[in-house]
């Protein structure tokens, strides 16, 4: 990934974050028979970015799992950023992102550690739930999972190589990071308040002037 210094993401805390808030993965491989790609959830393990998942069979076998290294792909909130936005002539669109490659290769995880992990993923996707069902909830739920899990292939990736990358409007004024956080945060067609969410974290000025604006109204 081509990287900008103004855009570079060294942050693991928001690092992290895109990892834990936007789960669904591109698994990319440069195998014996060309480039495989498959998606997964994963989740991560520990308090750095190692993360956890599996494949289901073949696609193990199809990826050369454990063979080579692989890259994780998560792509964070993102949008389209309209240069009618701007007040500058001439202008012309753009598109915000944050997104994170993860290299490395993966540990395969015995058939014990796969069900384990899981267990852990269905738990932390079922945490928001009003009733959270965990995979060995009752013994029914336990043993179909046992069954069905030989279906599967766990695996633990330890990056070796991490890029990020978040481009916000670094590089504009603030008067245009205004505007465009004020039309991601509205009920326009392009509305993206995770992607607004994301911009106010890279730019402390914008919930300043939010406090000053809260304490100035009461």
């Amino acid at each position: 990934m081509r990287q900008n210094p103004s855009f570079a993401l060294d942050d693991l805390t928001e690092i992290r974050r895109v990892v834990r808030e936007h789960p669904w993965a591109t698994l990319v491989s440069a195998t014996s028979t060309g480039l495989q790609v498959s998606h997964y959830p994963v989740v991560l393990e520990g308090d750095d970015l190692t993360i956890v998942s599996h494949v289901g069979r073949p696609d193990d076998a199809i990826h050369e799992l454990g063979e080579h290294d692989v890259v994780v792909i998560l792509q964070g909130p993102h949008g389209y950023v309209s240069p009618g936005w701007y007040d500058a002539q001439p202008a012309v669109p753009t598109w915000n992102f944050i997104t994170v490659h993860l290299h490395g290769r993966p540990e395969l995880l015995s058939a014990e550690e796969n069900l384990r992990v899981l267990a852990d993923l269905v738990d932390v996707f079922e945490a928001p739930l009003p009733e959270p069902r965990s995979m060995n909830g009752t013994s029914e739920d336990a043993d179909y999972a046992a069954r069905i899990s030989r279906g599967t292939v766990g695996f633990r990736l330890r990056p070796t190589r991490v890029e990020a990358k978040a481009k916000l409007s670094q590089n504009k004024p603030e008067h245009i990071v205004r505007t465009v956080v004020a039309e991601l945060e509205g009920s326009g067609p392009y509305a993206q308040p995770q992607l607004a969410a994301a911009m106010r974290r890279v730019h402390p000025f914008l919930d300043a002037e939010r406090a000053d604006a809260g304490g100035a109204a009461s």
